[in-house]
């Protein structure tokens, strides 16, 4: 198989020794940087061997740095990621100032850079990239949230929490979810720093406040945006919005501007996205939501009861948590893909389960378990490779199925 790209490679750098195919056993001579993918993981052989050498290892993002001339605006976390990324995007719009995003999301960041200078860079970053960045000058780092995630790939939860946490070390200020008890240890004393949180806020902190039958989104004592005004579905996204609005603050972006987007954005594809409703049921494409944290959110998140449509390739986490954070809310789970028997066996005995073979068996079945009123939520909890090629397909599977069902 020939790789994209390889010809404009070899026209770039006609003398360079170009190998495909199997990861060679030793190191070519003469190699002391080394860019790899974020898919890849540091136990490699090839990478272990690679350091042991004296080679640097290191991410897209260590590239992209040294060339970008613009501000850079960091965010990272277990889940909302996209979405906080992209309203910066938008309220850098809104406010008359541009706003680039990219890496994690989207356009990669290396790709950015051939594009006229922004206002700001705005990137989403995974724990793999941050893990093998040495240098990330931002202006301001987001850290949203830290909950279990990828130890498919990282050899330990606290090695993934450390690389989460990096993304503060060379920052100028910071924004940080004061629920996570331990950020605070990571955050620079001389570092001006807001907190966002769905508890009320105190002085200059960003959370939600009760007031006469409403809940706004506020900052201190400053009543900012009732939740009702929000597009946007669940708590998680409402602690999305604070975070976007704490950001902004500290990148100069005016409030009206920022509560305009907050007031007109409908949410990202595959994350908590209404693809129907029928029979008195709502159904939920959460498709994004690939770990055990964002699973439990959609679930909070959704009306009714839930019939959940879950499973996939797990990632490392825990599905006892998953079935017993969300069996109060289900009235039943259909499990999908390489895993469906952990999930089963982790929901014994607090929620019904059913097996399906594929997803058109699995939407079916739902839409006869479910009743008027309840929601048929795709919350997978799980990757997606086993049965897709991304998220997005399954997603878009679900939504095909779903539009198909019979009135």
């Amino acid at each position: 198989m020939v790789p994209p790209g390889i010809d404009e490679l070899e026209r770039i750098c006609p003398d360079a020794e170009v190998i495909v195919g199997e990861v060679p056993e030793k190191i070519p001579r003469g190699i002391s940087r080394i860019i790899v993918s974020p898919g890849i993981a540091d136990s490699e052989p090839f990478l272990v061997l690679a350091r042991d050498a004296g080679a640097e290892v290191v991410s897209d993002i260590e590239l992209f740095v040294q060339d970008a001339d613009a501000p850079l605006v960091a965010v990272t976390g277990s889940n909302g990621k996209s979405t906080v990324t992209t309203l910066l995007a938008l309220m850098c719009e809104a406010a008359g100032k541009t706003g680039l995003a990219g890496a994690n999301l989207g356009v990669p960041a290396l790709d950015l850079l051939l594009r006229d200078m922004p206002d700001f860079y705005i990137l989403e970053l995974s724990s793999f990239q941050l893990q093998r960045t040495q240098n990330l000058p931002a202006k301001v780092a987001i850290l949203l949230n830290v909950s279990a995630d990828h130890l498919d790939w990282h050899v330990s939860e606290d090695e993934y929490r450390q690389a989460k946490y990096r993304v503060f070390r060379e920052a100028e200020a910071a924004v940080f979810n004061r629920a996570d008890e331990e950020v605070k240890s990571h955050l620079a004393e001389d570092v001006p720093a807001l907190s966002f949180g769905l508890d009320q806020p105190q002085g200059d902190e960003y959370g939600l406040v009760a007031d006469a039958d409403d809940v706004f989104l506020a900052r201190g004592e400053q009543l900012l945006l009732s939740i009702a005004d929000l597009p946007l579905i669940g708590t998680h996204n409402q602690a999305n919005c604070l975070a976007a609005l704490a950001a902004g603050q500290l990148m100069g972006l005016g409030m009206s501007p920022m509560l305009q987007v907050l007031n007109e954005f409908p949410g990202l594809p595959h994350r908590m996205q209404a693809v129907g409703q029928y029979r008195g049921v709502r159904y939920i494409n959460d498709s994004k939501a690939t770990n055990i944290g964002a699973a439990v959110a959609s679930v909070d998140a959704a009306e009714g009861a839930v019939v959940l449509i879950a499973g996939g390739l797990g990632k490392g986490g825990d599905f006892d948590r998953l079935a017993s954070a969300t069996c109060g809310q289900l009235r039943a789970a259909i499990l999908i893909g390489a895993d469906a028997p952990k999930l089963e066996a982790a929901f014994a005995g607090l929620t019904p389960t059913e097996r399906a073979d594929d997803m058109h068996a699995a939407v079916l079945r739902a839409a006869e378990l479910a009743e008027s009123g309840d929601t048929v939520l795709l919350a997978p909890a799980c990757a997606s490779f086993d049965m897709y090629p991304d998220y997005r397909a399954r997603g878009e599977h679900f939504a095909r199925v779903v539009v198909a069902l019979p009135l």
